[in-house]
């Protein structure tokens, strides 16, 4: 795991030590994770939910606190498979202040029993409702062509850049250790740390991973999911994984940093303040 990043950095240093909203948030991230049945992780994946705080519904705008949640199970047919789910879907249909990226040629959302599409991305290759299951019945999702997603956040239902405090996905099928991973960005995409979701060897396993890290530091997260896209059958060196529930806090508008010049200034002035209350303030001679 890296280790947390201020939001900048610089000579500076003297100054922006007085400047309390910018640089990284006191003490570690909580992490939580957990492996093996949806009963086995369910305590942890609620846990989290408690710490992000209370489900927002899917409106547009920033709420401030508590949490959205993507089940996938909103999707409506026409948009899950074989057909593409749309990036933006839960920013602009179901606006819940995410938008979706990959190397890959896009998104899929599992058929539903309904459908007769085969479930479980059944549709890509017959073996995989044999190897994966759903943690809140009945869609899971993927990146199509890769296995990386990067999950941008901004105010729902806009196009604002916007920061949230933790994230945290359920998964299915992760057989081999330190495959798949969250890597989260700050509002500057500097790095602030890449965590490994636990494995579980066998078939229709779940896993959990989530990070909070306290405060709005996160703008970006990249998803590995496994070592190999979907398209063929699972083999000791093929570890392929999809995911289920998406949980992060609510997305909030991003602090303005100022220009370096402005910044200077400022933390002069700062400074400059500091030492006329010191010299105000000191012992007077009778």
């Amino acid at each position: 795991m890296g280790a947390l990043k201020p939001v900048m950095t610089g000579a500076l240093g003297a100054a922006l030590s007085l400047l309390a909203s910018i640089g990284m948030a006191d003490g570690a991230p909580i992490i939580m994770t957990g492996a093996g049945s949806p009963a086995a992780i369910q305590p942890q994946v609620d846990a989290f939910r408690t710490l992000l705080g209370p489900l927002n519904p899917s409106t547009a705008g920033s709420f401030g606190t508590g949490r959205r949640e993507i089940n996938w199970d909103g999707v409506p047919g026409a948009l899950s498979a074989p057909n593409a789910m749309p990036a933006g879907f839960f920013n602009t249909t179901s606006p819940r202040g995410v938008r979706f990226t990959t190397p890959g040629t896009g998104f899929q959302v599992s058929a539903d029993a309904a459908s007769g599409i085969a479930a479980e991305f059944g549709n890509i290759d017959p073996s995989y409702p044999g190897l994966f299951r759903t943690f809140s019945p009945q869609r899971l999702f993927t990146p199509l062509g890769s296995n990386v997603t990067d999950v941008n956040f901004l105010i729902p239902g806009s196009s604002t850049a916007a920061l949230t405090r933790g994230f945290g996905v359920v998964f299915t099928d992760v057989d081999l250790a330190n495959t798949t991973s969250l890597t989260f960005f700050d509002a500057s995409d500097t790095p602030l740390g890449t965590f490994h979701v636990p494995a579980f060897p066998g078939n229709e396993t779940l896993s959990f991973l989530g990070v909070d890290f306290g405060a709005n530091l996160v703008s970006r997260v990249r998803i590995v999911s496994g070592n190999a896209a979907l398209g063929g059958p699972e083999s000791i060196a093929a570890d392929r994984v999809v995911m289920d529930d998406l949980i992060y806090g609510e997305p909030v508008a991003t602090i303005a940093v100022p220009e370096p010049a402005s910044l200077a200034l400022f933390g002069a002035g700062l400074l400059g303040l500091c030492a006329i209350r010191r010299w105000l303030s000191r012992p007077r001679a009778a």
